[in-house]
Order: structure tokens, then C-alpha cells, then sequence
């Protein structure tokens, strides 16, 4: 039973991702003209949380 409780909190980080992907993709699609605007815009959502997260945690750290 007290494993429950330490899967929750990935659960909960994984929808915090899962926001910021959708949110990212809103301001990336929004700015986009062309095709290939648009292509790149999908992976800008995708990747960018993850680099936001990284220069987070590098400013706490140094």
C-alpha cells in the first residue's frame, strides 16, 4: 500500500509535462506561416519543456 502513494507523484508530473507540451504547441502553431513553420513547431513543443526544465535546474544549481 505504500507504493501507491510514490507512483502518484510521477502521475502528477507527467500531466504537468503534458500542459506544458499542449501550451507550448498553442504559442509554437500560433506563430507559424508555412509548412515547414508548422513541422518544426511540433517538435518545438515536444523538446522545448524539457530544455526549459534543464535551464531551470542549471540556474539553481550554479
Amino acid at each position: 500500500m505504500g507504493d501507491s502513494g510514490s507512483r502518484a507523484g510521477a502521475a502528477g508530473g507527467g500531466g504537468i509535462y503534458f500542459l506544458t507540451v499542449i501550451g507550448a504547441w498553442v504559442y509554437f502553431f500560433s506563430r507559424a506561416d508555412s509548412f515547414w513553420e508548422f513541422v518544426a513547431a511540433f517538435f518545438q513543443g515536444v523538446f522545448w519543456p524539457a530544455f526549459m526544465v534543464y535551464e531551470v535546474f542549471a540556474a539553481l544549481s550554479g
